[in-house]
């Protein structure tokens, strides 16, 4: 018992320092912290009455995440935006809305640079083994069409195995690290009417381009694939920008 509690502790003081670091970073994305001087392990200590020990562990996590910089003399300072680390999936979590769908519309521009291609490569080498999986996975998909959190999962996983075909680790690396955004932008796109379904047959098209070891039929439909996405992102990026439309009643819908 003694074991299971000190646990428990660890872990809330781990939450604690991430649970102030969101704050702090939310509060130099809306402006409310200028001239790039961010709060000292003092000025947090104070002000939130948290130890320094929670202080100091508050500003390791956003000088991980590239958000600040501790000069010497323990003075902090804010970096710039379009530095931090926007594959953390803290950040997915802290940013604003609006922030986020930025994110996902340069993540599609990523996706689209770099999937079409990784599609090509895996078509001149797929083994038997991997053509076997991804049927696996087409498979799953066609069953999961009713449950999209799983099937954003079976997804995941179909994309992660072609850029392992490709045989490029920096690629696979690059995609990996992506895929706390990518769950997030899958999440949007499965919500629109019969996204599944269409997702499977554009899914079952690249299947049969790689089985076939066609690369430019697998660069194609790959690219097709991805780019059905913007149009979805977009409609949601509008409506994030419009904000929330006030009902007849007390009720805010969205």
């Amino acid at each position: 018992m003694h074991r299971r509690q000190e646990s428990t502790d660890a872990v809330k003081v781990r939450t604690l320092p991430v649970q102030v670091a969101a704050r702090l970073t939310r509060r130099i994305v809306d402006g409310e912290i200028t001239g790039g001087r961010a709060p000292s392990e003092l000025d947090i200590s104070q002000e939130f009455g948290v130890s320094r020990v929670v202080a100091r562990e508050t500003l390791k996590i956003l000088a991980s995440l590239d958000i600040v910089d501790i000069a010497q003399g323990r003075r902090v300072m804010v970096r710039p935006q379009a530095e931090w680390d926007y594959l953390s999936p803290l950040l997915v979590e802290w940013l604003p809305e609006g922030h986020v769908d930025e994110l996902l519309r340069e993540l599609l521009q990523m996706r689209v640079l770099l999937e079409p291609e990784l599609a090509a490569m895996a078509a001149a080498t797929i083994s038997d083994e991997t053509l076997t999986r991804l049927r696996d996975e087409l498979d799953r998909m066609a069953d999961l069409e009713g449950d999209p959190e799983a099937y954003l999962e079976v997804d995941h996983e179909f994309h992660m195995e072609i850029c392992r075909a490709a045989n490029n680790r920096i690629l696979d690396r690059i995609m990996y690290s992506a895929r706390w955004l990518g769950t997030a932008s899958r999440r949007i796109t499965n919500e629109a009417p019969g996204s599944l379904r269409a997702a499977t047959e554009a899914h079952t098209t690249i299947y049969a381009a790689l089985a076939v070891r066609d690369p430019d039929a697998a660069r194609e439909a790959m690219r097709t694939h991805v780019q059905r996405n913007s149009p979805i992102l977009e409609a949601k990026e509008q409506r994030d920008k419009r904000g929330p439309v006030r009902g007849t009643g007390t009720r805010t819908e969205r």
